[in-house]
């Protein structure tokens, strides 16, 4: 069963998000683990863990919302519904820490909403756009940006995105594959015809120095 985050702060569950900061800030005057020693203080640090995650989903309106819906212990058939709103949520705190470049916290809470939703392709082109901006996570953003394209192969922006991650990987092949589907979906013309240019040069310069090599 689900921590119940009201008994946790001790409020009531139709408490004001005023009321709840007043008795978050009580607790944390008389329970923070600098008043504590020894195995008091470990004690007190775990408890001080779950005070501040209750504090932080009752003060968010749509976390705070889902808790109730756990509380309220709802029935299976429901299940997708709470998934599909869970991994809204992760969304939307993503896209925010992505335009606030804190793209651990963005990459982190996209691939809570794959987890939560995994057909939901938008997490998934998310997620692969943001692990594009770190080099150690070019993995992650090709296998991201795959399954996005997999889900919606008819999204040119989804395709264009497949395309500058696989070029990045190393893969001018696949990526030039992609690219040409971005275009025939209706992408960005201009840039999907230069990155489709650019890369069969390279590949004519290849093939050029292959043939000059057996001669």
């Amino acid at each position: 069963m689900a921590v119940d985050y009201y008994v946790v702060l001790g409020v009531a569950r139709n408490a004001t998000t005023k009321q709840i900061r007043e008795h978050f800030r009580k607790l944390v005057r008389d329970r923070h683990p600098d008043r504590f020693r020894g195995a008091d203080k470990q004690k007190a640090e775990r408890e001080f863990q779950i005070i501040t995650q209750a504090f932080n989903v009752l003060v968010n309106p749509d976390l705070r919302r889902l808790h109730d819906r756990e509380l309220a212990g709802f029935a299976q058939p429901q299940k997708n519904d709470h998934h599909g709103e869970a991994a809204r949520v992760y969304l939307q705190r993503g896209v925010k820490a992505f335009k606030e470049n804190r793209l651990l916290e963005a990459a982190e809470n996209f691939n809570r909403a794959t987890k939560e939703e995994p057909e939901n392709a938008r997490a998934w082109y998310s997620l692969a756009r943001t692990c594009q901006l770190e080099e150690r996570w070019l993995g992650k953003a090709v296998e991201a940006i795959l399954r996005a394209c997999e889900l919606e192969p008819m999204n040119a922006e989804y395709q264009a995105l497949a395309g500058e991650i696989l070029e990045s990987a190393g893969d001018p092949p696949r990526a030039l594959e992609f690219y040409r589907k971005a275009l025939a979906w209706g992408g960005d013309e201009e840039n999907l015809r230069a990155a489709i240019g650019r890369l069969e040069k390279q590949n004519r310069g290849a093939s050029g120095r292959r043939t000059r090599g057996h001669s």
